[in-house]
C-alpha cells in the first residue's frame, strides 16, 4: 500500500514545486498566515457595531491590510535578494542598505497612511457612502492605526531577515505570508484604536492635521536626502503606492456597499481578511520568487515565461487550491465557536474556493507581467512587484468575493 501511494506523494511535491524546501517553508508561513487572519477575521466580526457607528471604516480594512504587505513586502523582498547576492548586514547605521531600507518603511507608511485617508474621503463621496467621516477623521483613523501596525510589522520584518540570514530560510517563501499574517492580525486592531479616537471625539482634528503636516515633512527631508538607497526606493514607492492603495480603496468600496450582506452573516467578516490576506500571500510569494531570479539572471523577460517561471506559476496555483479550501472552513469554525451566525460549512468553503481561484489566476498574471513592466522601466521588480500584485488582488478578490457570495445564494 506504501509503495502504491508513494509515487502519488512524490507527484503531488513536484506539482507543488521543484523544490520540497521551499515548499515546505511556504506551507508553514501559510499556516501560519491562516491562523493569524483568521483571528483578524474574528476581531473585524466583533466590531460590526464600530462599523456601523462611523461609515467608511470597511472601506479602509482592505486597502490598510494590504498597505502593510506593499511597504513591508516589498522592504522583505529586497532584503531577501540582499540575502541572496551577499549583501545583506544588520546595521544601526542610517547609511547602511538595511538602514535606508528602515527609515524607508517607517517613511512609506505614514505617507502611505496620509494618501490612503484622502482617497479614501474622495470614494466614499463619489460613490456616496452615507454620513461618511470627515477628511481628518479618516487620516486620524488611517494614521493612528497604520503606524501602529507599521511598527510592529517592521519588527518582524527584520527579525525574519536576521532569521534568514542565520538559518538558511529563503526570504521570498516565507516573507509575503508572515508579513501578511502579521499585518492582518495588527492591522484590525490598530484601525479600531484609531476609530475609537475619532468615536471618542479626542483631537482628532488635531492628529489629522498634524498627520498631514508629518507627512509633507518627511517627503521633503526624503527628496533632500544624499542617502542613495533610500532616494531610489522612496521615489520608486510613491507612484507605485499611490497607484495601489487606490486600487485597493475602490476595493474597500465593493465590500463597503455590501456591508449589509456581511452584517447579516456575520461569518462573512470573518472570511474578509484571511480570503484577502491568503490571496496577497501567494501573490507575494510569486513576485519574490520571480524578482529575485531574475535578479540573480535565472529567469530572463519574455512575453511567455520561461520553464523556470512556469515552475514558480504552477507552485502558486497549486498551493491556492487547498489554502482556500482551509480558509472557508476554518473561518466557519471559527464562527461556531465564537458564536457568530454562519451560513454553513460548505458554503463558506464554495465561496472562498470559488472566489479565491478566480482572482489567484488574475494575479499569476500580475505578478508576472508586472514584475516584466517593471523591469522593462527599469525599477526593481522587488519594490513594485507585490504592491502591484497586492493592489489588483484586492480589486480582483473583492469582486469574485462578492460575485462568489451572490452566485452561491450565501447572502
Amino acid at each position: 500500500m506504501l509503495a502504491k501511494l508513494r509515487p502519488v506523494a512524490t507527484r503531488l511535491v513536484r506539482i507543488l514545486g521543484p523544490d520540497p524546501a521551499a515548499v515546505g517553508q511556504s506551507l508553514v508561513a501559510l499556516a501560519i498566515s491562516i491562523a493569524a487572519t483568521l483571528a483578524a477575521g474574528l476581531t473585524l466580526a466583533s466590531a460590526e457595531g464600530r462599523l456601523s457607528e462611523l461609515p467608511g471604516l470597511l472601506l479602509l480594512v482592505p486597502a490598510a491590510i494590504a498597505q502593510r504587505g506593499n511597504v513591508f513586502g516589498a522592504m522583505g523582498s529586497r532584503l531577501g535578494t540582499s540575502i541572496h547576492t551577499g549583501t545583506f548586514r544588520i546595521s544601526a547605521r542610517p547609511d547602511t542598505l538595511f538602514g535606508q531600507n528602515v527609515i524607508a518603511g517607517i517613511g512609506l507608511s505614514w505617507v502611505a497612511a496620509v494618501w490612503l485617508a484622502a482617497v479614501a474621503k474622495l470614494l466614499a463621496i463619489m460613490f456616496g457612502v452615507a454620513d461618511s467621516m470627515s477628511l481628518l477623521d479618516f487620516v486620524a483613523v488611517s494614521v493612528v492605526g497604520g503606524m501602529i501596525a507599521s511598527l510592529l510589522v517592521l519588527a518582524i520584518t527584520v527579525a525574519l531577515a536576521a532569521g534568514s540570514s542565520r538559518w538558511g530560510w529563503d526570504l521570498d517563501n516565507v516573507t509575503a505570508p508572515l508579513v501578511t499574517a502579521t499585518g492582518d492580525l495588527v492591522t484590525l486592531p490598530a484601525l479600531l484604536i484609531g476609530s475609537a479616537v475619532v468615536a471618542a471625539n479626542v483631537a482628532s482634528e488635531i492628529i489629522g492635521l498634524l498627520s498631514i503636516a508629518v507627512a509633507l515633512v518627511i517627503l521633503f527631508m526624503v527628496l533632500r536626502s544624499s542617502l542613495p538607497i533610500l532616494h531610489r526606493i522612496v521615489i520608486e514607492s510613491l507612484p507605485v503606492l499611490a497607484v495601489a492603495s487606490s486600487i485597493s480603496l475602490v476595493a474597500g468600496i465593493v465590500v463597503e456597499k455590501r456591508l449589509q450582506s456581511f452584517l447579516d452573516e456575520p461569518a462573512l467578516l470573518v472570511l474578509v481578511p484571511a480570503y484577502f490576506g491568503m490571496a496577497g500571500a501567494l501573490g507575494g510569494i510569486l513576485s519574490s520568487r520571480l524578482g529575485t531570479k531574475i535578479h540573480l539572471g535565472l529567469i530572463t523577460p519574455s512575453a511567455i515565461p520561461s520553464k523556470v517561471a512556469w515552475e514558480d506559476i504552477r507552485s502558486v496555483v497549486a498551493l491556492s487550491l487547498p489554502i482556500f479550501g482551509l480558509v472557508g472552513l476554518f473561518s466557519h469554525l471559527g464562527a461556531v465557536v465564537f458564536g457568530t451566525a454562519s451560513p454553513g460549512v460548505w458554503s463558506m468553503v464554495g465561496v472562498a474556493m470559488l472566489g479565491g481561484i478566480a482572482a489567484i489566476i488574475v494575479v499569476v498574471a500580475v505578478a508576472y507581467y508586472g514584475t516584466l513592466a517593471a523591469v522593462r522601466s527599469g525599477i526593481d521588480p522587488d519594490t513594485a512587484g507585490i504592491p502591484l500584485t497586492n493592489s489588483v488582488l484586492d480589486l480582483v478578490g473583492a469582486f469574485t468575493l462578492v460575485a462568489a457570495i451572490l452566485l452561491l445564494g450565501v447572502a
